[in-house]
C-alpha cells in the first residue's frame, strides 16, 4: 500500500492539558445510563474515548444452538511493552485517563523525526504529528506501525459491533529488541510474555471496575472452550491468550546449535498454560531451534532477514519447492537494516526458483508440538515454512488432532483443506475489503464443504499495514449511520476526543474501526462472505472444543512382535524389524537395499484396525500396500498408494478385523531399502 502522508506537527494545546488534569482528578464518572442497560458501564474515565454505537448487543444463540458472532484470531493487545517498551508507543488503558494512554513515546517528538521503525519498514522519513490525545492528526493511522490501534475503548466499539472471540497474541522480538535503540527494559522474550500476560488480566479488572466489580464487565479472559461458549453467550467478549514469538522458552539456535533442551521445552510450556495461554506459535520470523519459518518479502524481507542473521549466525537458505506450496519470494530491496550487519557481511541474492526454507520441524520442534497436544493447546502454522507445516499436519492427521490454526494468511492456502480436514480454524488478515474478498473466495467452496465459518486477523499492533481508504469518492462507501450484522445496533462514526474516523477516508486506523470495515466488504464483496465471518466464532470454537475433547489413541503395534523380509546389516548398530515399535523415534528398521521387502506386525489377538502410521527414514516407500490377516496367512490390502514421498504417512480405511499388519514395499523413494522408525497401529 502507499504511505499515507504525515503532517506537520501541532503544539499541544491548553485544552489538552487542562483534559489530561480534569482525566486525573476526576476519574470514573457515573453513566446515565447505570442500571438499565448492562452493557453500558455504571461508570467510566471521563474523557474518554466514544464508542459511537447505539442498542443492546446480541447475546443467546441462534435456532441451532450455535453462539454468533465474529473472531479477531490475530491481534496483539499489549505489544507496546515488547521490544523493550518503546517501539510501539501508547498503551491500551491506563489508571490515569485516555491522555495518558494515548500518548506518544519522547523521542518521536517534536515531528517524528527518531520514529525509526516506521521509516526501516516503510522508507520514507517518518514524521508525524506526535501529539495523540486530543487532536489524534496523525495518529493512529492504518498505515503507521508504531501507534496503539488497541485502546480499551476501540475494542469496546468492535464488541458492540459484532465481535465475539479475541485472540490476544502476547507477543515480541528479542533481536528487534536488542537492536532497537529505545527501550526502558531488558530483552528476555519470556519476561516479555509474562508482564503481557498480567497487563491483560489487569484491563479486565478496569473494565470490570466501570461495571460495579469483578465479573461484571464485557472484557473475559477465558481458560476453555465451554467458558468461552457460556461469554458469548452472554453477549460479552470472549478474550483468548496466545503466544507469538520468535525465540519461546529461549529455543533460538546460534550456527545451528539448539539454545535449548527438552526440560527447557517442558517448562516453558507448562508456564504458559498456568498464565492462561491456549495456542501459541512455534516460530516466528527467525529460524529457531524448533522450526524453519516462512519468509517475508520487499524491504521487510531484508530487514527481518538480517535480523535472521543477527539472532541466528545464519541468513535463511532456499531450496526448490517439491510441491505447489512456497515459502514466499524472499525480499532483496534494501532496508536501513541493513547497516547492522557486521562489516563484510551482506545479505546474499536468491535464486527465483527455490522459494522454500531447507529448515522444517525440528526433533525439539516435534517435541515440543506434542508437549502441546498433551496439553490439548491449539498450535498455530502461520510462519512455519513449508516444510515445517507439512510436518505438523502429518503428525496431527496420524493422531487426529485438530488443534491447529491459520490466524493471519500467513499460510500457503494449498494448505487449507488439510487445516479443515482435521477441524482446525482458517482467519484471513484483515486486507482491504477488495483484497479480502478476493482471498474468501478463492476458499469459499471449501467452507462450504466442512460447514465452517471464517475469521479475520487484524494483527492490530504487529508488524503490518492495515486496509487504506477507498476514498470519499467511492462509488458503493460506507454510509453512516449503518446497522450492525444482527441488526440490533447502530453504528456512526467512531470519535475519540477532536477526532472523528470515517472509514472512507481514514481506512482501518484503529481497532475501533473493525465493524466500519466489515460494513465495507458487505458492500464490496457481499453479503455472503460477511455471513461467513458472523459464524466465526462458533467454528473457532468447535477447533478448540475438539482439541480439548482429544484423546490420543492407543497404539496396538508398541511393543508388539515383528518380523522382516531382511535387515540391513551394521556393525555398530541394530536395525531389525522391532526397531520400528519399539516406541523410540530414535531407531529404526531398515531392509536390505532392493525393491519387494516387507515388514510384519503380530498384534498379539484380533482388533478392530482402521489406521496405521507410517513414520519413514530418508529410505521410503514410493509404492507399499498395507495389507491384514487373521491368520497370517490369508492377507486382504486395505490400502494403498504408488506416490509415496517419505515423512509421516497414515492409511485410514474401514475397520477391519486384524491380528497381523504387514507394510508390503513395492518400489523404493531411493537408492536405498526401506526404513521405517516407528508404525502405529489404531483402532479408533
Amino acid at each position: 500500500m502507499a504511505q499515507r502522508p504525515y503532517h506537520r506537527r501541532k503544539d499541544v494545546t491548553v485544552l489538552s492539558l487542562l483534559l489530561f488534569v480534569l482525566a486525573m482528578a476526576l476519574g470514573p464518572t457515573p453513566s446515565s445510563a447505570a442500571g438499565t442497560d448492562w452493557w453500558i458501564p455504571a461508570a467510566r474515565p471521563t474523557p474518554d474515548s466514544q464508542i459511537d454505537v447505539t442498542g443492546e448487543p446480541f447475546n443467546g444463540t441462534n435456532s441451532a444452538g450455535e453462539v454468533r458472532g465474529f473472531v479477531d484470531a490475530h491481534n496483539h493487545l499489549f505489544s507496546n511493552e515488547a521490544f523493550g517498551g518503546r517501539l510501539i508507543c501508547g498503551k491500551p488503558f491506563s489508571d490515569a485517563g485516555i491522555a495518558d494512554a494515548l500518548k506518544d513515546c519522547p523521542e518521536h517528538y517534536p515531528d517524528g523525526s527518531l520514529a525509526i521503525f516506521d521509516y526501516i519498514t516503510h522508507g520514507g522519513d517518518g514524521k508525524h504529528d506526535p501529539v495523540g490525545w486530543p487532536t489524534f492528526k496523525d495518529w493512529p493511522a492504518y498505515d503507521s506501525m508504531t501507534h496503539q490501534a488497541n485502546y480499551y475503548a476501540w475494542i469496546e466499539r468492535a464488541w458492540r459491533g459484532g465481535q465475539r472471540v479475541l485472540v490476544n497474541d502476547l507477543v515480541t522480538n528479542g533481536v528487534i529488541c536488542s537492536v532497537y535503540p529505545f527501550k526502558d527494559r531488558g530483552c528476555d522474550e519470556m519476561t516479555s510474555i509474562r508482564l503481557q500476560a498480567k497487563l491483560t488480566y489487569a484491563m479486565q479488572d478496569h473494565i470490570d471496575e466501570m461495571y460495579g466489580g469483578t465479573g461484571k464487565g464485557w472484557f473475559r479472559i477465558v481458560t476453555d472452550s465451554a467458558q468461552a461458549r457460556e461469554v458469548v453467550r452472554q453477549g460479552k467478549l470472549a478474550v483468548v491468550l496466545g503466544v507469538e514469538t520468535s525465540e519461546p522458552f529461549g529455543c533460538k539456535q546460534i550456527l545451528d546449535v539448539a539454545q535449548c533442551d527438552k526440560e527447557d521445552i517442558d517448562k516453558g510450556l507448562d508456564e504458559l498454560y498456568d498464565l492462561g495461554v491456549r495456542s501459541m506459535f512455534l516460530c516466528h520470523k527467525f529460524d529457531n531451534a524448533l522450526c524453519g519459518v516462512r519468509f517475508d518479502e520487499h524491504g521487510l524481507g531484508t530487514a527481518i532477514n538480517v535480523g535472521q542473521f543477527l539472532s541466528t549466525g545464519t541468513f535463511w537458505q532456499t531450496e526448490k519447492c517439491t510441491g505447489p506450496q512456497k515459502d514466499n519470494p524472499i525480499g532483496q530491496a534494501a532496508s536501513d537494516a541493513e547497516e547492522d550487519l557486521p562489516d563484510g557481511v551482506e545479505v546474499p541474492e536468491y535464486d527465483e526458483d527455490a522459494q522454500c526454507n531447507v529448515r522444517g520441524l525440528t526433533d525439539l520442534g516435534e517435541y515440543a508440538l506434542r508437549g502441546m497436544m498433551k496439553r490439548q493447546m491449539m498450535v498455530e502454522i502461520d510462519h512455519m515454512s513449508v516444510k515445517a507445516t507439512g510436518r505438523v499436519l502429518d503428525i496431527f492427521e496420524a493422531e487426529s488432532y485438530p488443534g491447529v490454526l491459520s490466524s493471519h494468511s500467513w499460510m500457503d492456502l494449498n494448505w487449507t483443506e488439510r487445516v479443515y480436514s482435521l477441524g482446525g480454524f482458517v482467519a484471513q488478515y484483515m486486507h482491504g475489503s477488495e483484497e479480502f474478498g478476493e482471498e474468501a473466495e478463492r476458499t469459499d467452496a471449501l467452507r462450504a464443504k466442512y460447514d465452517v465459518g471464517y475469521g479475520y486477523g487484524t494483527d492490530f499492533n504487529g508488524i503490518g499495514d492495515h486496509p487504506a481508504p477507498r476514498g470519499a469518492d467511492t462509488p458503493n462507501p460506507v454510509t453512516y449511520p449503518f446497522r450492525s450484522v444482527d441488526g440490533g445496533s447502530l453504528i456512526d462514526r467512531q470519535t475519540t476526543g477532536e477526532r472523528t474516523w470515517d472509514y472512507n477516508t481514514d481506512g482501518a486506523a484503529h481497532a475501533g474501526m473493525i465493524p466500519d470495515w466489515i460494513e465495507d466488504i458487505r458492500n464490496v464483496g457481499g453479503q455472503g462472505v460477511v455471513d461467513d465471518l458472523f459464524r466465526g466464532a462458533e467454528s473457532y470454537l468447535d477447533t478448540w472444543g475438539g482439541t480439548e475433547r482429544h484423546q490420543a489413541a492407543a497404539n496396538l503395534a508398541e511393543g508388539a512382535s515383528a518380523a522382516a523380509s531382511s535387515a540391513e546389516s551394521n556393525p555398530f548398530t541394530s536395525y531389525a524389524p522391532g526397531r520400528a515399535v519399539d516406541g523410540d523415534a530414535d531407531t529404526r528398521w531398515a531392509s536390505d537395499w532392493s525393491d519387494d521387502q516387507w515388514l510384519r506386525i503380530d498384534l498379539g489377538s484380533t482388533h478392530l484396525v482402521r489406521r496405521v502410521t507410517l513414520d519413514w527414514e530418508r529410505a521410503y516407500g514410493r509404492s507399499y500396500r498395507v495389507e491384514l490377516s487373521t491368520d497370517g496367512v490369508n492377507w486382504r490390502t486395505a490400502w494403498s498408494t504408488t506416490t509415496g514421498d517419505g515423512g509421516l504417512d497414515t492409511a485410514r480405511f474401514t475397520g477391519t478385523p486384524a491380528r497381523h499388519v504387514r507394510v508390503q514395499g513395492l518400489d523404493r523413494g531411493t537408492d536405498w531399502g526401506y526404513s521405517l522408525r516407528e508404525v502405529g497401529v489404531h483402532g479408533s
